[in-house]
């Protein structure tokens, strides 16, 4: 739907229409009645001007049995025509020339704006045929062909002008419908990404508290086991604690678009990429979980928004790990990068068994899936036959352009 809407109803169209129909509406602040009443005002006004006593009632009455029916000549066209037409009948029977019969272009023209083709063809022969019979009856010294002419070319162009208005009318009523149409898209999209958006927020977030937390837990059980035996390792510990809240509050802040990229802070902690796995596995190492990483192909080449995802992706296997794994359980990650594609694997050596984060209930790995399904790809996640649990992805980056971290 949204090719059709953006060629028909471009935004230079759409603020066009409002325009139009802005102008309209100023246009239309008097009732339609009043503007009607004008023209059967002033045929009255000229007949009790310039006609003699004697055949004032007869003029009245015939002025405005023609020019009266105008006052509803917009809410029954076809009506107010019969009228008109049927007055100037009688007018042309009683052989009597008014200038209120120009109510009867009026009335054609009304018709041809209000009607199809077929309408506007009868009306037009029914003033045809009037201005035949006039032009024979009433024409100066047997000129017929010259008035019979001039009365045809008002009644053509009185047709030809309300048929223009009838396709005006149609074209702005539909370049207002798409432009309306376009608005509501365009409120959808905004709608959508703030969803979006949200739902990206949601899964950094997620992806940075659990982790960091994770890994602060971890360090501060072996910090308090190691404070008597060995202060030099609970000291490091205690500083690795320190720099990874740190690295908590700038990732939140970055995430929330609240770091500017001048701030010290974001020159101290990049965007992680796949550059950063290495710095991510000794972290987890010094948490307890003994990580082994694997690139082939460098990161030269992959968006930093799809490092990103790996980065991201990487982070939260290893996190699940760190949390439901026994001691001495190992990971090894392996990254593989391609021209087109980006396949990452992490494996450790704790139970098989189901992990909390595979619930559908959480947030672990169905952010996973969120985050490999806007690069197209699809995350495997369980037990592996050999023992052990995997996660398998594939991101593809040919000609994608999603970037959803």
């Amino acid at each position: 739907m949204a090719a059709p809407l953006t060629r028909y109803a471009d935004p230079a169209s759409a603020r066009a229409a409002r325009a139009v129909g802005a102008a309209r509406r100023r246009a239309s602040r008097l009732p339609a009645v009043v503007w009607d009443a004008l023209l059967p005002a002033l045929l009255l006004l000229n007949v009790l001007t310039t006609h003699p006593p004697q055949e004032l009632p007869e003029a009245v009455a015939l002025t405005a049995a023609l020019s009266l029916p105008l006052l509803w000549r917009r809410r029954a066209p076809h009506a107010a025509f019969g009228v008109v037409a049927a007055a100037a009948l009688v007018q042309w029977l009683l052989d009597v020339q008014l200038p209120a019969d120009v109510a009867l272009l009026v009335a054609l023209y009304t018709v041809a704006a209000a009607s199809g083709r077929r309408g506007t063809l009868a009306a037009l022969a029914v003033v045809e045929a009037g201005a035949l019979l006039a032009c024979n009856r009433w024409a100066a010294d047997g000129a017929f062909l010259t008035p019979f002419v001039a009365v045809s070319a008002m009644a053509v162009a009185a047709a030809v002008l309300g048929m223009n208005v009838r396709t005006t009318r149609a074209y702005l009523a539909a370049v207002e419908e798409r432009a309306a149409r376009l608005e509501q898209q365009q409120e959808q999209q905004a709608r959508l990404a703030v969803a979006e958006e949200r739902a990206r927020i949601t899964r950094e977030m997620h992806d940075i508290v659990t982790h960091n937390l994770s890994v602060m837990v971890a360090l501060t059980d072996a910090a308090v086991c190691a404070q008597h035996r060995s202060p030099d390792k609970a000291t490091a510990a205690m500083l690795q604690i320190s720099e990874t809240g740190r690295q908590a509050l700038t990732d939140m802040r970055r995430s929330l678009g609240v770091l500017r990229a001048d701030e010290p802070d974001a020159e101290r902690h990049p965007l992680p990429g796949i550059a950063q796995l290495r710095d991510l596995a000794e972290q987890m190492s010094t948490a307890g979980l003994p990580t082994r990483i694997e690139v082939d192909g460098g990161g030269t080449g992959v968006p930093a928004t799809a490092q990103l995802t790996v980065y991201r992706l990487v982070q939260e296997a290893l996190t699940n790990a760190l949390k439901h794994t026994p001691p001495g359980t190992r990971a090894q990650v392996r990254v593989r990068c391609t021209a087109g594609a980006v396949t990452v694997d992490v494996t450790d050596s704790g139970p098989g068994s189901p992990r909390p984060g595979a619930a559908p209930a959480g947030h672990g790995i169905p952010g996973m899936r969120e985050r490999a399904a806007a690069y197209g790809g699809t995350l495997r996640a369980g037990p592996l036959p050999d023992g052990g649990w995997g996660v398998h992805t594939r991101l593809n980056l040919g000609g994608s352009g999603v970037v959803s971290a």
